[in-house]
């Protein structure tokens, strides 16, 4: 077996057991609907998915694992987050599906989005009666996209919002948010995030509940750099958990300029 193999391996074990030590805290955190360990089932497999992972810090994957917990959201290919490796440091990244489910879940509106190709019957209209009208014709490839659109609903009130945004739209934002530059997720997934930025426009007018500011706080803060404090004293877990963390052990010695491909292979939406 390569030393790198071992080294891996190590670094694999390193995170399992802690991941393993944090799940009274995971329960402390998860609605009733996500399991404990459910959430730590998903972290271990998605760790093994992807070697770029046990590189990052530990107390980034469990910081991150810990707003999964606290967003009840569950990271991998169910489109909910994702747990993306920046450099050294894991980010979790909240999905557009993501942001739906904490939508549906608060009970108070409904919101949806869609992706235009070419080809596609598409149709709508802004200002005083928006709608629109789309028509997929089995077209996905990612440069044949062509618009994004998002559409919310409030119980009880007539009318929908509507927001349609073109590639050049969200490209122009992109470029004046983006605090991070090529490592932002957006240069590997460009329709996911203009989904997103589509349905954040529309989350504006929407009522929203605490897990959904924080959703969108997280996402202000990877795309302007920022770090996002959601009151978890990952510190103190870590502590309590009675781990010792070598930090050349965790890190691994790699330096990734971007995101790991492997990671998100699957948010090819």
């Amino acid at each position: 077996m390569s030393t790198e193999l071992v080294k891996q391996n190590s670094q694999v074990a390193t995170l399992t057991d802690a991941i393993k030590k944090m799940i009274p805290q995971f329960k402390m955190a998860l609605p009733a609907h996500l399991p404990p360990e459910r959430l730590a089932r998903i972290a271990m497999t998605e760790l093994r998915k992807n070697p770029a992972l046990s590189r990052c810090t530990v107390p980034s994957v469990l910081g991150s694992l810990m707003q999964a917990a606290t967003l009840g959201l569950e990271p991998g290919v169910l489109g909910q987050a994702y747990l993306i490796p920046y450099r050294n440091e894991c980010q979790l990244v909240p999905g557009w599906q993501g942001i739906v489910d904490l939508v549906s879940r608060a009970g108070r509106a409904a919101v949806w989005t869609g992706a235009v190709f070419e080809g596609d019957v598409f149709d709508y209209q802004l200002g005083s009666e928006p709608f629109v009208r789309h028509q997929p014709q089995g077209e996905d490839a990612p440069d044949k996209l062509t618009h994004v659109y998002a559409v919310g609903s409030i119980n009880g009130v007539q009318g929908r919002i509507v927001e349609v945004w073109p590639v050049a739209k969200i490209k122009r934002h992109r470029d004046r948010f983006n605090k991070v530059g090529q490592r932002h997720y957006s240069y590997e997934h460009f329709e996911m995030y203009g989904r997103k930025v589509a349905l954040l426009q529309v989350l504006k007018y929407i009522p929203k509940s605490i897990e959904l500011v924080r959703a969108i706080q997280i996402e202000h803060g990877l795309t302007t750099g920022e770090p996002v404090d959601l009151d978890i004293p990952i510190d103190t877990v870590i502590t309590n958990a009675d781990l010792v963390v070598d930090a050349e052990t965790a890190v691994g010695g790699a330096d990734y300029g971007g995101q790991d491909a492997t990671a998100t292979s699957a948010l090819g939406i």
